[in-house]
């Protein structure tokens, strides 16, 4: 007879199972989608893309398995490829620029004392709890006064500065011992060395960490580039999107919406063990 302790590890992990489903059910829907025919699509959404009468039925495999709008969406559509470098423009122009800004900023507020220091860091954090569509309006009056809309700077800027990442960096670095600090400026260290081969590796899991999530993030933006963009070959990849109501598009939508997913996918799990290693090391005291 199955023990107490053994049953309720039994439900908790079925409880598990259940919710992990359920949360990876929209995945299992994307992945089956990208490599079904437009016949066999609409014959299970045609209540939503062809507005037919009926309910949608949709099965977690597909009855005959295509690559067809992944082949159309490489060698048919040469706007997926303008948008992709743009995504890549935006992504690793903002993780430069929070390398270096974002890296320094929380540095100095981790291990420096200068006047107006508590009100400037209250600052960033406020910064950083107001939404993108609070700050749009100035955000766009600036940018326009330094002639930067209808540009990729116009995206990469603001994001370089972003407040979010030297508050992640900030908790990493308040733990690296002063007497460490000290010993390495007996020890004749300049203040640059101390922040190179001293602050960064020991920091690097808060650092990348900080990274993994600016990439997650600016990967997908929609907002700002619909807000700042008027030309249409200036658009990021997470704005292509063919017109998923259109038979014809639709499995081309469901792939794009895959290729789209999967380096995010590739960066979370590439650094899910320096996020891991952040957040424990962010939560041990000494």
């Amino acid at each position: 007879m199955m023990s107490r302790a053994k049953l309720s590890k039994f439900i908790l992990w079925g409880a598990l199972g259940v919710l992990a489903i359920l949360v990876l059910y929209p995945v299992f829907f994307l992945l089956a989608g990208s490599l079904m025919g437009n016949d066999e699509l609409e014959r299970y959404l045609g209540a939503v893309i062809a507005g037919k009468e009926g309910y949608v039925n949709f099965p977690l495999l597909p009855q005959y398995p295509t690559l067809k709008h992944f082949v159309e969406i490489f060698l048919d559509s040469p706007e997926f490829f303008v948008m992709f470098w743009n995504s890549m423009k935006i992504t690793l122009g903002v993780l430069a620029g929070q390398l270096v800004v974002g890296t320094m900023a929380a540095w100095g507020f981790a291990k420096y004392d200068f006047p107006g220091k508590k009100g400037c860091f209250l600052i960033y954090m406020i910064l950083m709890l107001m939404p993108f569509q609070v700050l749009m309006l100035s955000d766009y009056l600036v940018l326009d006064g330094l002639k930067l809309t209808d540009s990729l700077w116009g995206i990469i800027l603001p994001g370089a500065f972003s407040t979010f990442p030297v508050f992640i960096m900030y908790r990493f670095f308040t733990e690296i011992p002063d007497s460490l600090i000290e010993s390495a400026k007996l020890d004749g260290a300049r203040e640059w060395q101390l922040f190179v081969y001293l602050a960064l590796p020991i920091g690097s899991s808060g650092v990348i960490a900080s990274l993994v999530l600016g990439f997650l993030e600016y990967w997908s933006l929609i907002e700002q580039p619909m807000t700042f963009l008027k030309d249409k070959s200036l658009y990021p990849l997470s704005i292509f999107l063919p017109d998923v109501t259109n038979v014809g598009r639709s499995g081309m939508a469901f792939a794009a919406s895959v290729i789209t997913f999967l380096p995010a996918v590739l960066v979370f799990l590439g650094g899910q063990d320096y996020l891991e290693q952040g957040i424990m090391a962010g939560a041990v005291k000494e």
